[in-house]
């Protein structure tokens, strides 16, 4: 079984999405799809509101999900760590206790557009329209990771 961990700052928009997307791609029987942020901020919350209302626009149900701190023993879970931006990256990679954990840290959106390394923007502070944003950017890489991935 494949493992995969989604992860942002604070697990409610970007990350969230991510996991409901790629979770909706590939086969559950297979798969293992999960999210976490880089901070604590909203441990135990449920996704932002804006994540929520553009993934049910998607017929996605992400209402369930509730944000976790990535951990250590995240490298030792999971077979691929998808992050969504430098921040995110670097402070995954100084976690990493061996090369074995940093090669399995790579940026979501290398799968659209390879060794780019370009962020998903945080649409935290923004409006509706970055999440709408950031949703059609997510699905086209998971379509990628989960054409991939089968």
């Amino acid at each position: 079984m494949t493992k995969i961990l989604m992860v942002c700052l604070g697990n409610i928009c970007r990350s969230p999405l991510a996991e409901g997307i790629l979770k909706s791609k590939l086969p559950q029987n297979s798969f293992i799809v999960d999210s976490a942020g880089t901070a604590n901020y909203h441990t135990g919350s449920t996704p932002d509101k804006r994540s929520i209302a553009v993934a049910k626009k998607y017929n996605l149900d992400i209402s369930n999900l509730r944000g976790r701190q990535f951990n250590i023993s995240d490298f030792d879970t999971f077979d691929i760590i998808y992050v969504m931006d430098k921040s995110n990256y670097k402070n995954i990679i100084a976690l990493a206790r061996k090369n074995e954990d940093r090669l399995k840290v790579k940026y979501i959106l290398n799968e659209v557009y390879p060794n780019q390394n370009y962020d998903v923007p945080d649409p935290y502070y923004g409006g509706d329209e970055g999440f709408e944003n950031i949703y059609k950017m997510l699905d086209e890489a998971c379509s990628i990771v989960a054409e991939t991935l089968i």
